[in-house]
């Protein structure tokens, strides 16, 4: 794994920000910056975004609102968490992840956005990729983000990074 050392001078776009599925069924609101963005390249994130890898907003439960039906999937991951995948079950769209976190207060539980469920209108890029040990062969991965070669085992350096590329 690397870390990268690169600031940038994006900004982020003003809160709150806003996302939903694609037939907009599912609705939410980010009232606080997300602590990370990353890019999946697992095999099970490939497949459930039908392209090369997956993005996902790592956020504070706390701070996302939601209105409209999500339906729910649970699978077991390599790691050995389990992980809920909320979707819409009108169109499909992939909108939150969950996972297991029995050591953790309510205030500070995590969950993931997926990346495209954003609204347009502004794009960040992601500062860490995981998984690169099954990413797909055309993919190229810039060199001033954190790279993991499976899931890392805590989130921190990816948290830094985005920090570090947005928050400063």
């Amino acid at each position: 794994m690397e870390e990268s050392m690169a600031e940038s001078t994006t900004k982020l776009p003003d809160l709150p920000w806003t996302g939903g599925c694609q037939c907009g069924q599912v609705r939410y609101e980010l009232a606080e910056h997300p602590l990370t963005l990353y890019a999946c390249h697992c095999t099970e994130c490939r497949k459930q975004s039908a392209s090369a890898f997956g993005m996902s907003l790592m956020v504070l439960k706390r701070s996302v609102s939601f209105t409209g039906e999500l339906g729910e999937w649970w699978r077991p991951t390599e790691s050995g968490k389990g992980l809920t995948c909320r979707f819409c079950p009108h169109c499909g769209s992939r909108v939150f992840h969950d996972w297991d976190q029995p050591d953790t207060d309510e205030s500070d539980r995590r969950m993931t956005i997926k990346g495209g469920s954003l609204d347009p209108g502004f794009a960040i890029a992601p500062v860490a990729h995981i998984w690169t040990r099954s990413k797909h062969p055309v993919t190229i991965i810039p060199q001033d983000v954190v790279v993991f070669d499976k899931e890392p085992d805590d989130d921190e350096m990816a948290i830094r990074a985005f920090a570090r590329t947005y928050l400063n």
